[in-house]
């Protein structure tokens, strides 16, 4: 069962030819969203999450899909999203896709079986080389043949170089995922800092948040812009406001519009699902 859902009374099941399907697929969370491609707007969202903190397994992502009544339906679009902490940025003018592997192992050691994929990325002009897991590879490639999975970054960045571009000179944004976040620094609407830290608890997020804040020299009194698992009062949120003023909620920024029952929904929780469909 979803342990969340909201659908506008428009929803019609008969039309998803005229919609666009994002789903964000890991071994800790599927979710989806629909966007009404005719008006623009965004009309459901779904999101299904394991019990008692386990994994899904390969079955349990497939079990899910089959038995869904929207994702097994055709649709005008779909994008696949899937979060890895491991990735490479690479400047267009260097890439090579023959070379991909070979970029991945500047930062990271390969495990056996993983998927290495890449991202075209506008800003900053560039490629996202990224590992991608086996087992949600090969479902993608089964139950949408032809979808080419997006890295998570690839739909955060593009929301954060909006969003800094329209708020000013810094932009400093954590994004949680289950067991690694992101830290992302744009400077007068360049691209200073980008990285994927693992954490056990608030601790070490703390600790990574605070040392690139001296490393880079950020004030404190800078604004901290949050998305991903995290919401108002949690742990996380409770002890970044003991060490830095300013910490808001990110929001989905793009050309599209909600229905009325996305109003009291955490959208900052789904920020990449939502802005996927800016990119290309």
């Amino acid at each position: 069962m979803p342990f969340l859902e909201l659908f506008d009374e428009t929803l019609d099941i008969n039309s998803t030819e005229n919609y666009e399907i994002s789903v964000e697929l890991s071994h800790d969370s599927i979710s989806f969203c629909i966007l009404d491609s005719i008006r623009n707007k965004f009309i459901m969202l779904r999101s299904f999450q394991p019990e008692d903190n386990r994994k899904y397994t390969f079955e349990d992502i497939d079990g899910i899909i089959i038995k869904d009544d929207f994702l097994t339906k055709k649709y005008k679009k779909i994008n696949i999203i899937t979060p890895s902490s491991k990735f490479t940025l690479i400047p267009s003018p260097l890439f090579d896709p023959a070379r991909k592997d070979e970029y991945f192992a500047f930062n990271h050691v390969s495990p056996e079986g993983i998927i290495i994929l890449n991202n075209k990325l506008t800003d900053p002009d560039s490629f996202l080389v990224f590992g991608s897991s086996p087992t949600i590879n090969n479902l993608v490639k089964n139950r949408w043949p032809g979808v080419h999975p997006f890295h998570h970054l690839k739909p955060l960045l593009d929301n954060v170089s909006r969003s800094g571009k329209n708020i000013g000179e810094n932009y400093f944004h954590i994004h949680i995922e289950q067991d690694f976040f992101n830290l992302i620094f744009y400077s007068q609407n360049i691209l200073r800092f980008c990285n994927s830290f693992n954490y056990r608890n608030v601790s070490d997020v703390l600790y990574y948040v605070l040392n690139v804040f001296k490393s880079m020299d950020i004030k404190q009194e800078e604004t901290v812009y949050l998305s991903g698992h995290t919401e108002r009062y949690d742990d996380l949120y409770s002890n970044l406001v003991m060490y830095i003023r300013n910490v808001k909620f990110a929001e989905p920024s793009g050309n599209f519009t909600f229905s009325y029952v996305f109003n009291d929904a955490s959208l900052h929780k789904y920020i990449n699902l939502i802005s996927v469909v800016n990119c290309v």
